[in-house]
């Protein structure tokens, strides 16, 4: 075959052109020819590879070819025949030229070695997108593995390329890679934390995409959107975006919402202060007036009674208020807000409804509402909850009770002009 190679050159000779500049130019000739119908084929390759997928894509119902040829899967295998035919065509073409000859084949295996990895990693990146589509898929942390597997394909590719080039042995390059490892060690610190982080966050279901996460350290509190080898992005709810590295997510504290997402509904906990000098006991003329609040008479005739029998039974000298038992207005308050709860039609029956003190402060009593609204949805639930306390706040003055505000400007001024 090298007698085609060397036409031009036989014909240049013939002519009396020196056989220095027959040979230069019989090369240039030749690899001006051979470019010219490389990217040729190239090309005719490309179009026929590319359009055949776009026909088998539009028959077939599975979606994965569509990945394919999102990820320029056809084109890189059109161009392993080309590069194939240059590899076996340069040993003819550079016959004469033993230096270039060994530098243009080295050249051409390393581009095919590329090549593959190109390949791979583009099959790799149709594997993920297409089942980052199942539903079983969604929440997993897929680019984190996908990272990891084109890490190591980039690593067997540069263990070949250092073969072709050097001629020697992966054996003997995995000999000084494992002496240069503490320093490799100390490069890829991130990405190894990263990888081990990933794995642990997919093992123990810690996070997933989709996840609502809070992260003060990181001032992150939306949810997550990607989870990869090196980061996890999080769309805050003021749709900036906080990227947070893998590890810190078993390194650090954080709060994932999912539990409330998945359960029956979302916790309402909210206190409002009472003033500790409007709580008092109720007189027979008091319960005779809040017996007129429909969702307490039933509750008000039941408990007297039984305070009426406590006291009788032990003998409580009623002629001083605070002998035996009774009833308080915060008291009677506090039992209106859990019937209240109960009657609420957002309020989830089935989890736990309570009104409770907390600790007194020099401010007053706080009464804390605790329980759990159906609708999870942040919109809904903040009106939910508003509604419930618009309620509960405008029902205190009618229990004879008081809340606590700070004093502001202007109630200094009413009082100073009542001293006037």
């Amino acid at each position: 075959m090298s007698n085609y190679f060397k036409w031009f050159y036989n014909i240049l000779t013939t002519n009396n052109v020196s056989e220095d500049v027959a040979l230069y130019l019989n090369l240039l000739i030749n690899l001006v020819i051979l470019i010219v119908v490389l990217l040729l084929i190239d090309f005719i390759l490309k179009r026929i590879i590319i359009r055949a997928f776009k026909i088998f894509t539009i028959k077939t119902k599975t979606t994965y070819d569509d990945y394919l040829v999102q990820s320029n899967f056809p084109k890189y295998i059109a161009h392993i025949i080309p590069f194939i035919i240059l590899r076996k065509l340069i040993p003819f073409v550079l016959v004469d030229f033993e230096i270039w000859k060994n530098f243009f084949i080295k050249a051409t295996d390393v581009y095919l070695i590329i090549l593959m990895v190109w390949i791979f990693r583009s099959l790799l990146r149709t594997t993920k997108e297409f089942l980052k589509q199942k539903e079983y898929f969604k929440d997993k942390p897929l680019d984190s593995y996908a990272q990891v597997i084109v890490i190591f394909i980039w690593f067997i590719g540069a263990l070949f390329i250092f073969s072709e080039l050097t001629d020697k042995s992966m054996i003997k390059f995995l000999a000084t890679f494992g002496a240069a490892s503490a320093i490799l060690l100390l490069i890829f610190k991130d990405t190894i934390l990263g990888f081990v982080a990933s794995i642990q966050v997919s093992i123990n279901d810690m996070v997933r995409i989709g996840d609502w996460i809070t992260m003060d350290n990181y001032g992150a509190d939306g949810d997550v959107v990607e989870i990869n080898l090196a980061t996890v992005k999080v769309s805050n709810w003021d749709l900036t975006i906080t990227t947070i590295p893998t590890y810190a997510l078993i390194s650090d504290s954080f709060k994932n919402w999912r539990g409330m997402q998945e359960s029956g509904g979302r916790r309402i906990k909210r206190a409002f202060i009472i003033k500790t000098n409007s709580i008092k006991f109720l007189t027979d003329k008091d319960l005779k007036k809040f017996s007129k609040i429909q969702i307490l008479t039933d509750y008000i005739a039941h408990r007297q009674s039984d305070i009426d029998k406590y006291n009788t039974e032990h003998n409580s000298d009623r002629s001083f208020v605070v002998n035996g038992r009774n009833q308080t207005n915060l008291g009677l308050f506090r039992k209106y807000c859990d019937l209240y709860l109960n009657e609420h039609s957002a309020i989830n029956k089935d989890m736990m409804i309570m009104t409770r003190h907390l600790d007194p402060t020099s401010k007053g009593i706080p009464l804390e509402i605790y329980t759990f609204s159906k609708d999870k949805r942040w919109i809904n639930y903040e009106h939910i909850m508003a509604d419930i306390f618009e309620h509960m706040i405008a029902a205190v003055p009618h229990f004879d009770l008081e809340l606590f505000q700070e004093p502001s400007s202007k109630d200094f001024q009413e009082l100073s002009s009542k001293f006037k």
